[in-house]
């Protein structure tokens, strides 16, 4: 199925409903939640997608795995995506939180193969063998590092939205303290609390995660200008150790 609105066939008889929507470049789906777990694949473009308590970037030919009832929105740059919306008592294992993965060949396409089919496909014949293999497939991904935790505590939330919204190497945990009305130590200490990481920690790795956006239309050299780097084998090395990846094999992508 292909621009087909979940709602029309939500109710259907099938475990899993594999949906194909090519999307505007920049639209954003604002907060909203399915009944269903839902496998989100961009096979272009980058997906930004947020919860309550977090922020995951989701680079081409990577997917985000959405446990059901999850509330989220998704702003999609230059995506077509191929999602599986799955019945959760289909999924036990499925992640507690939303979790990108890798998308090796094989799910790729089962997965364009699967986007053909229609909302009452056959389950006993080839369709229901291909859902079949997709769900066995999607159970043995490693979870990949494109995910900042966001803390729970209003003031601090609203600090690190903006943050990611507009990363800035020129801010400073001294800032950010006077801007909570709280104690550069005593920020700093609940920070960590609510995040597991300390507030400058977080920030190098919001800007890298800003820079997978950034990097499908700008260079190297201008993606770690634009991010405050001193110099782009800082950010290479950086963005490498972080990702598993150099920063050109995400360019233009």
């Amino acid at each position: 199925m292909k621009n087909v609105p979940l709602s029309e066939v939500d109710a259907a008889p099938r475990a899993v409903l594999p949906i194909g929507t090519d999307y505007p470049p920049g639209l954003l789906l604002d907060w909203h939640e399915h009944r269903r777990a839902q496998f989100l694949y961009g096979a272009t473009g980058v997906m930004v997608a947020d919860t309550a308590d977090g922020s995951w970037t989701v680079p081409p030919e990577r997917a985000l795995l959405i446990p059901a009832t999850t509330r989220h929105r998704v702003r999609m740059l230059g995506v077509s995506t191929r999602s599986l919306y799955v019945e959760p008592a289909a999924v036990p294992w499925w992640p507690a939180r939303c979790t990108v993965v890798d998308v090796p060949p094989l799910l790729r396409e089962l997965l364009l193969a699967a986007v053909e089919f229609e909302a009452d496909y056959d389950l006993s014949g080839r369709a229901g063998q291909v859902v079949a293999l997709m769900l066995h497939e999607i159970a043995a991904l490693t979870p990949l590092p494109f995910h900042i935790a966001v803390p729970a505590a209003p003031e601090l939330a609203a600090l690190c939205r903006a943050y990611l919204a507009a990363p800035d190497v020129a801010v400073t945990n001294a800032l950010w303290a006077r801007r909570a009305a709280m104690s550069e130590r005593a920020f700093t200490r609940r920070f960590r609390e609510q995040t597991g990481e300390s507030p400058a920690g977080w920030r190098a790795r919001a800007r890298l995660l800003a820079a997978l956006p950034l990097l499908r239309s700008g260079t190297v050299t201008e993606v770690a200008g634009r991010l405050g780097y001193a110099s782009p084998a800082a950010f290479s090395a950086a963005f490498t150790r972080l990702f598993g990846a150099p920063p050109s094999r995400f360019h233009g992508r």
